[in-house]
């Protein structure tokens, strides 16, 4: 077995045990927390159904309830607290990886980016190959987008599932955005190279890389050095992913512990029809996406799913697609793509081609309105969808990025946003299926711009 099989051996083993011992703790260990949580949100939602009955907020029975609801909440939270404090010691293992790879991914889109512009050359060039990529990412994008709006009509989960609806004043803790082109063009741009590595921005270091890669090339004899500087240090950052690779299997035996631990596998049997239509869906995704990738790529695009099994169980089970991409890019080059480009198109990737989220976005968009009973005409549900296609570009940085972009738009068609409430529970299940997506969807579309650049090679192993 070679060392890459025998990673993804141990990644998957990794992934059945976690779930093994989740399911052990969760019957053992959790019940009486997810017990108490159950019962209390059950009491609030008859609270919520007094208050909203209730006319004037003077009344001494509308203190006493609103006195109630909050020792009710109070109670919901300190026994999250505990439930999360008791998962500690498996939640570490994956924070510890995601960090180290947090620690990795900021340097590498840095030093790579820089040498595979310094490498292209022009700004020309640099142009051609930024508009072939953007041109494949909306294209994407916009497939994903149709894919899920025409999936949640066919389906229709939300009527079928008939789900009891949260209060409409439940609070989510999800923040909405409305980001404007202002806001998105001025956070596109960094104020401090150190603030955007600190941060872990991609899309900031792409900015300043671009600006630095140009220049190099520009300076021409001198920038060499700089070229030969950046080169090595890609080398020994990709040599410190080497190590921090071996550590995946417990990242991922502690997050899908911690995961089926916390929500254990009733909620499977719950939600088992929209789990089960949006994964249906997202199979549908992968293989348009392949297909199209197979017409421009022909029978290597085969070749390239087979070798990117590790970076797409690492985004499923940790939930991260940013901890596949060392790894990501590592096999992107040995399948034949030219450093300068994987540098150049899978950065701006993470940022404007997250397939899996896309499609998300408006299949759960549809989900929540047809659970309120909305119906929404064609024309508005094609308005939401360009709505999402352009308020999703760039906030990959944003916690539960799907969820704020969902709750802004929602509100815009008068759809609760409390209606976030029905998702949030199995969210984390979600995201592994988005975060594998996204890895798919950037590698062909990598693959691909190397193809129209005629810088695909035969592979280096």
């Amino acid at each position: 077995m070679s060392k890459n099989n025998r990673l993804t051996f141990f990644i998957f083993l990794a992934l059945i045990l976690g779930v093994i011992l989740g399911y052990i703790l969760n019957i053992n260990s959790f019940d009486e927390y997810n017990s108490k949580i159950a019962t209390a949100d059950l009491k609030l939602n008859e609270i919520d159904l007094k208050l909203s009955q209730l006319k004037d907020s003077s009344a001494i029975n509308y203190k006493s309830l609103m006195a109630e609801k909050t020792s009710v909440v109070t109670t919901i939270h300190e026994t999250e607290i505990l439930r999360e404090k008791k998962l500690e010691p498996l939640t570490l293992l994956s924070d510890i990886f995601l960090r180290l790879i947090k620690m990795i991914v900021a340097p590498l889109v840095f030093a790579t980016l820089v040498v595979g512009v310094a490498k292209v050359g022009d700004i020309k060039a640099v142009g051609r190959i930024g508009g072939k990529t953007m041109l494949w990412f909306l294209s994407a994008s916009l497939m994903s987008l149709v894919l899920g709006l025409i999936m949640v009509n066919i389906f229709k989960p939300g009527e079928a599932m008939n789900l009891p609806l949260p209060a409409s004043n439940v609070d989510t803790g999800i923040q909405k955005v409305a980001l404007s082109m202002k806001d998105f063009i001025s956070h596109i741009v960094p104020k401090s190279m150190a603030e955007a590595m600190a941060t872990n921005e991609i899309l900031q270091i792409v900015v300043f890389s671009l600006f630095f890669g140009v220049a190099t090339a520009a300076v021409g004899e001198k920038g060499k050095i700089i070229i030969e500087f950046f080169d090595a240090v890609a080398h020994v950052i990709l040599k410190v992913t080497g190590y921090v690779m071996n550590f995946a299997p417990f990242a991922v035996f502690g997050a899908m512990g911690a995961i089926v631990a916390k929500q254990g596998l009733s909620v499977l049997s719950t939600y088992a029809l929209f789990i089960g239509e949006f994964y249906g869906s997202m199979l549908l995704l992968w293989f348009l996406l392949v297909m199209i990738g197979y017409l421009i790529l022909k029978g290597r695009v085969f070749n390239l799913m087979s070798r990117m099994k590790e970076p797409i169980l690492v985004a499923f089970s940790t939930a991260s697609s940013e901890a596949a991409y060392p790894k990501t890019m590592l096999q992107l080059e040995r399948f034949g793509c030219k450093d300068k480009i994987v540098s150049f198109v899978l950065p701006l990737g993470y940022s404007f081609n997250l397939d899996g989220s896309m499609l998300y976005m408006t299949f759960a968009s549809l989900f929540i309105a047809q659970s309120y009973g909305i119906e929404l005409s064609a024309q508005q549900q094609i308005t939401m969808l360009l709505i999402l296609m352009l308020t999703s570009k760039g906030i990959a940085g944003v916690p539960r990025a799907s969820l704020v972009v969902i709750a802004g738009t929602i509100a815009t068609f008068n759809i609760p946003e409390a209606g976030l409430a029905l998702l949030i529970g199995i969210d984390p299940l979600l995201d592994m299926g988005r975060s594998a997506t996204n890895v798919i969807g950037n590698s062909i579309a990598t693959a691909v711009v190397s193809k129209w650049e005629g810088e695909l090679t035969g592979p280096l192993d």
